[in-house]
């Protein structure tokens, strides 16, 4: 048996590590486009404020580690640029190389994640996102040049976690978030208290408001106030990392992401899809749901592996529990 996963880090190492437990002959390849295919995500923010002092502290695994551990054919820097159901073949490519080979396979997991949203503003070109190990050792430099302000655009988990850890550089530190309240998955009522805890740390909130246009030294919002910005961290939210579904005629979900079965099965036999790029169903009404979490992916990965390798498995709907530290308060949904 021959399984080929798309993406690494939660979803993906989750599936290949827990198959190798239930299948010694098992032939696992596991497909990553960066350079780092197992890292603590959750931790990045913290990282640019110096609270994880150590990179490698964010690194979990290795490709040499997973293999000499999970006997794992782990190759990163490669990209997965298209599936062909009907001969069961992904075409991969060596970013480093530049060159394209096939990769026969008899079960496929797809967890390409999600790519982060950017808007189509002037400007916009020079705000950085926070997704990836790359992203933040990009964003460190930013901060080691010790820019004198920041503007994050983007209110929910990330965009707060960033803003604090930019405060506790020394950066002069504005959040702005187009709705009227900082984690629009809060009732207003808790989102309140979380907005105080900001202001009083010394974060500058613009609620209501959004990023119009940017220089290389502020940032213009729709209400006309210009904003210094040194630095621009983009943290407005993710979408599924659906293309290379598309392209393979896989079935995209009512919102946006791959359509799956109760046992993350795409519309498409021998395929599967888990994590932040498939969608869920939501445990209260059943709708399909979107919950970016590495919690989520984590079980996606494993309740895959399971059916693959032919145990019984217990289907769970997802209920989405967040927690997230702003300064002195924690906030759970």
């Amino acid at each position: 048996m021959k399984v080929v996963i798309i993406g690494g880090v939660a979803g993906g190492m989750s599936a290949a590590t827990r198959l190798r437990r239930l299948s010694n002959d098992a032939e696992i390849v596991v497909l990553e486009r960066s350079g780092h295919v197992s890292y603590a995500n959750c931790g990045l923010p913290y990282f640019v404020g110096g609270v994880i002092e150590d990179e490698d502290s964010l690194l979990l695994q290795t490709p040499a580690s997973l293999f000499n551990r999970f006997r794992l054919d782990v190759r990163v820097d490669t990209e997965a640029v298209a599936i062909d159901t009907s001969s069961n073949t992904v075409t991969a490519r060596d970013l480093v190389k530049g060159q394209d080979y096939q990769i026969q396979y008899d079960y496929l997991i797809l967890s390409p994640g999600a790519s982060p949203v950017v808007p189509p503003i002037p400007g916009i070109e020079r705000a950085m996102p926070l997704r990836t190990v790359e992203d933040v050792e990009r964003l460190v430099r930013e901060v080691q040049n010790a820019p004198r302000s920041a503007v994050v655009i983007g209110g929910g988990f990330i965009g707060l976690e960033i803003a604090e850890n930019l405060v506790h550089c020394g950066i002069t530190t504005t959040l702005v978030e187009a709705t009227d309240q900082v984690l629009a998955a809060l009732d207003p009522e808790m989102a309140s208290p979380v907005a105080q805890e900001l202001r009083r740390h010394g974060v500058t909130l613009h609620l209501g408001d959004s990023v119009e246009s940017m220089t290389l030294e502020n940032v213009r919002l729709s209400s006309g106030q210009i904003v210094p910005a040194g630095l621009v961290v983009v943290a407005i939210g993710v979408r599924p990392e659906t293309g290379l579904a598309r392209l393979a005629g896989l079935a995209i979900g009512e919102r946006g992401g791959v359509a799956v079965d109760e046992f993350n099965r795409t519309s498409v036999e021998n395929v599967y899809a888990i994590g932040d790029a498939a969608e869920k169903a939501d445990a209260l009404d059943g709708t399909p749901t979107l919950v970016p979490l590495a919690n989520i992916a984590n079980r996606h990965g494993r309740v895959v592996a399971d059916h693959i390798a032919g145990r019984r498995v217990r289907p769970r709907a997802t209920i989405g529990t967040a927690i997230v530290k702003v300064f002195d308060l924690t906030v759970a949904t």
